[in-house]
């Protein structure tokens, strides 16, 4: 029997429960005939035009994402909007659109724990849990410290390139041991105790007055260095993690993995420095 759209999203959503997001999140199948047939799947973190033309080119039924495409409301798929134009290229292209987002975050191997894994966290922990084992980021312990110089190189080193790289915020030498991470943006996360009671937080998008009240706070009453890393580049990790158990669970579908950086900046500027 060949593996329909429907069987897929039912291993999906096993593993996956869609009851796991958060109450803004929009996870899920966006577009698709859950009748179809699924011979291949591609995996990407967003749903852009480079990745749904590397899934059509490349004859895959399913393009799965980690970023939903219609997370917020819109009034109109019109060809004339960019979302619009992505759900008809791949409706007449005979591709799926599926969504994991903050229900893969909080599973075992969702981004956060991929991220916690890849830096060498020891007996990682959500650290907002929810069912056991599970639940918003993680926070574990380095198997020996280093300072926080050598962990934004390490997070730098296990992440695919991007133009901003990753930057970093506090005392260059200061002792890390104890380390919080979660996947994409993070900044909600700072006031929590097993954030605050981390050497260092690994994240991305923090926007400046989180980050700046973050780091005031900390010189008064304790707080974590921080490394901010780009969106794309954090969840990245987490879609050979997926393959893998799509490989176990779905054994006579293809499955392959973007390579492409969606990040959207490509290009940075540093002033020249004074003659």
């Amino acid at each position: 029997m060949p593996v329909t759209l429907h069987d897929v999203c039912a291993v999906l959503e096993r593993r996956f429960p869609l009851d796991g997001a958060e109450e803004w999140d929009a996870p899920g199948l966006v577009v698709g005939d859950p009748a179809s047939a699924v011979t291949r799947i591609h995996l990407a973190v967003d749903a852009v035009a480079v990745t749904i033309d590397e899934a059509v080119e490349q004859g895959a039924e399913l393009l799965l994402v980690h970023h939903p495409l219609l997370l917020r409301g819109v009034t109109s798929v019109a060809e004339s909007t960019a979302k619009g134009a992505l759900i008809a290229r791949l409706i007449r292209s005979g591709c799926a659109l599926y969504a994991a987002h903050t229900n893969a975050d909080v599973v075992e191997t969702g981004a956060s724990a991929r991220l916690a894994e890849a830096i060498g966290l020891v007996d990682a922990v959500p650290i907002v849990p929810g069912a056991p084992g599970r639940g918003l980021g993680r926070v574990g312990t380095l198997a020996a410290p280093i300072s926080l110089a050598q962990l934004a190189e390490r997070v730098a080193d296990i992440l695919p390139p991007t133009v901003t790289g990753v930057r970093f915020a506090g005392d260059a030498e200061r002792t890390v041991s104890r380390v919080a991470v979660c996947g994409g943006a993070g900044d909600s996360l700072l006031g929590h105790a097993a954030v605050r009671e981390s050497d260092a937080y690994v994240t991305s998008d923090l926007r400046h007055h989180p980050a700046s009240e973050a780091l005031e706070s900390a010189a008064i009453s304790g707080g974590p260095a921080l490394v901010d890393t780009a969106h794309w580049a954090s969840e990245s990790l987490w879609l050979d993690a997926l393959a893998n158990e799509l490989r176990v669970e779905l054994p006579d579908v293809a499955v392959t993995i973007s390579r492409r950086s969606t990040d959207p900046w490509t290009g940075v500027v540093h002033p020249a420095a004074p003659s």
